[in-house]
């Protein structure tokens, strides 16, 4: 059914509710799912009257729009990140640009350019563990890395000097836009930030080299893979093949580089440090098995996987006994600590929520809720202990805010583990599912 030209549309099967943006051909809403599970989506309506017939080809639409369901992104998008942030730390920034790196290679690998990288197409699955997804796909086209375009695509600041100068141009645009991307990521600004079109044109047509600021420092990698994507001339730039292996990030988030360091941790005694490494590494090799045609190369990964399930089975049993061992060792100080602080009722009244904090924690399904705990009464034990005079209080309140912290830190990664995305479709499949779950959730 049309929508009247006050509120949003209405669309049979869903609740169309707040706008979440809009651009020149469509506006995206907040929805909810009629069925029971209330679902929330994002939907994108696009106005018929501002596309051509081809543009309406294998889509569904009612007499004014036509509707794209898709998966809501609570997180916003990446300007806004950036935006409210003012820069990302380059811990942060190589974590995102691996996620951009990932997509761009599934892309690659089809020979498909976006040709619209940004921020404002770069979406967060949420805040508090975001996942990058890439959208907004309206000017991709289908083209080997040296097909060559001349029709003028994307968004200014983002646009490689090629695109601007010569109208034509190839896939490697996109390489020039993740390095504006992750310039305006560590940096608060892209490197031709103008006040008007004028001057941004005259800054991209410039011979100059892009100077990278000074402040905050970058690593040597990272300096590198910002002057190799924002190379002016498409032939000197980075390559596709050198970009997705680039030491800039390979070396934190390769998986294979990830099971090296499982192996080592686990041989060095660390459970907990190898346990975590696995984990990080089978949400890599998990996903691969959905997309790997190669039937030998399929079994090689479910082998894989196969055998770090295994071993961090036996690293969960470790660290939930150690971790159990350390919550009773730190039990009787904490009595005696609240046995002294009677006289202090703020004291007193912080302990208690690490009580309840601990007592959450052994329920099940109680760690967010423990982890709250925790951190509220930290955030108490922490001021009182910068207060707290010489003596053997202050020495068991140090006690008990050391061992605290290690409990939140710890319920913090198993928060992380437990809320990975694995592919669980094809690990049902597979018959991987509940092995590779229960083994990185700790108990």
């Amino acid at each position: 059914m049309a929508g009247s030209s006050w509120g949003p549309p209405r669309l049979e099967g869903f609740i169309l509710t707040e706008r979440l943006g809009s651009g020149t051909y469509a506006t995206v809403y907040k929805a909810y799912a009629k069925k029971d599970t209330r679902e929330v989506v994002a939907i994108k309506c696009v106005a018929k009257k501002s596309l051509n017939k081809a543009s309406l080809k294998d889509f569904q639409w009612d007499s004014d729009n036509i509707y794209l369901i898709m998966e809501f992104c609570a997180g916003g998008d990446l300007s806004r990140f950036i935006r409210t942030r003012r820069i990302l730390p380059e811990k942060v920034a190589r974590v995102f640009m691996q996620q951009l790196a990932s997509a761009l290679q599934f892309l690659h690998e089809r020979n498909i350019a976006h040709l619209d990288l940004k921020p404002q197409n770069i979406l967060l699955s949420s805040l508090e563990k975001p996942h990058l997804k890439l959208a907004d796909f309206g000017f991709s086209q289908h083209m080997s890395p040296w097909d060559e375009k001349h029709v003028l695509r994307g968004s200014p600041l983002y646009m490689a000097p090629e695109m601007v100068c010569q109208r034509q141009y190839d896939a490697r645009v996109d390489l020039w836009s993740v390095g504006v991307i992750l310039y305006e990521a560590l940096f608060g600004q892209p490197p031709f930030a103008s006040r008007s079109f004028t001057e941004l044109e005259e800054k991209i047509r410039s011979n100059r080299v892009i100077e990278l600021p000074l402040r905050p420092q970058l690593s040597p990698d990272c300096q590198d893979l910002l002057r190799q994507l924002l190379e002016r001339d498409p032939g000197r730039r980075i390559s596709f093949q050198d970009f997705f292996a680039h030491p800039g990030w390979t070396w934190t988030t390769c998986p294979t580089i990830l099971v090296v360091q499982a192996v080592q941790k686990d041989q060095e005694g660390d459970a907990a440090a190898a346990l975590s490494l696995y984990c990080k590494a089978l949400d890599f090799f998990v996903p691969a098995l959905r997309y790997e045609v190669d039937t030998q190369r399929k079994e090689a990964i479910k082998a894989k996987v196969r055998q770090y399930v295994s071993r961090a089975e036996e690293l969960k049993a470790i660290v939930s006994s150690s971790n159990q061992a350390l919550l009773r060792q730190g039990a009787s100080a904490g009595v005696l600590l609240r046995e002294m602080a009677r006289d202090k009722p703020r004291l007193l009244a912080a302990l208690e929520v690490a009580s309840a904090a601990v007592a959450k924690e052994e329920e099940a399904g109680g760690e967010q809720d423990a982890l709250d705990l925790y951190q509220h009464s930290l955030g108490e034990l922490l001021l009182l202990l910068a207060g707290e005079p010489p003596g053997r209080r202050r020495e068991l309140l140090h006690t008990e805010v050391q061992n605290l912290m290690a409990r939140a830190e710890y319920l913090k990664e198993q928060i992380k583990m437990r809320e990975s995305h694995w592919e669980a479709e094809t690990l049902d499949k597979e018959g991987l599912s509940e092995s590779v779950r229960s083994s990185c959730t700790l108990q």
